[in-house]
């Protein structure tokens, strides 16, 4: 569980902090105090939960709200608005389709009983949806074709050429760098292994060293391989793990 606090008072920011800790320790918890910081947070990590002051000093966290409503990932996450200004609550509804509210100053029981609820069920629906998220590639001029991120095996790159290797076979798009194809597919599951490779996680069978700085991954029902280079390779297996 990530949970994201966007709060420009630190105590009150640190407070909440707190309260969220001693749910569970394994929550990892970020801190923003502007906008710009929590968007930025927000596009570097998968974040579960939002809590958003709704009266940044310098934005609203209405506005915050709606930015991150634009983000594929986040179009259903739990976004729970901190508050003085209840007259906020029905435009925060309608706009940024909030999950809920906490008047200021925080009631702990509230904290903990909306976290716990979203701990418990939230997940749900959002594992579905990015179960099925897709990307539309152009394969050749005019030539388009749709394929699921969970599909994915694994993505290759040879020079200009990116190798997108799927279930249902092998898609080459021209010019397209290992980057933005990451950026376009944004899935915490695909996790570049190699500066010319990155591998969808949920399809690993098994990682083997060749020698001390290079390993190939094995993949289930699937007869090719990628290479795992050595500065990625503790991110890689501590997923594999």
């Amino acid at each position: 569980m990530k949970v994201l606090i966007v709060e420009d008072d630190e105590i009150q920011r640190k407070s909440l902090k707190k309260t969220i800790q001693q749910i569970d320790i394994d929550i990892n918890i970020y801190e923003a105090e502007d906008k710009d910081e929590a968007l930025e947070i927000a596009n570097n990590n998968n974040i579960d939960i939002f809590y958003i002051d709704i009266s940044l000093k310098s934005s609203s966290g209405l506005d915050l709200a709606v930015d991150i409503r634009e983000i594929h990932q986040y179009i259903i996450s739990p976004i729970i608005f901190l508050t003085t200004h209840i007259e906020y609550i029905t435009q925060a509804l309608k706009q940024a389709h909030c999950y809920d509210y906490i008047i200021k100053p925080y009631e702990i029981a509230d904290v903990v009983n909306i976290t716990k609820r979203f701990l418990l069920h939230g997940g749900t629906i959002k594992d579905i949806l990015k179960d099925k998220s897709y990307v539309v590639f152009e394969i050749r001029k005019g030539i388009k074709v749709k394929i699921y991120v969970d599909e994915i095996i694994f993505i290759e790159m040879k020079l200009r050429l990116c190798m997108i290797h799927t279930v249902n076979g092998v898609y080459k798009v021209n010019r397209l760098s290992l980057d933005k194809v990451l950026k376009l597919i944004n899935c915490s599951n695909i996790i570049q292994c190699h500066k010319s490779f990155a591998v969808n996680i949920k399809h690993v069978r098994k990682i083997e060293n060749v020698d001390s700085k290079l390993s190939e991954i094995y993949f289930e029902n699937y007869d090719e391989n990628a290479l795992l280079g050595y500065k990625f390779k503790n991110t890689i297996m501590e997923r594999f793990q």
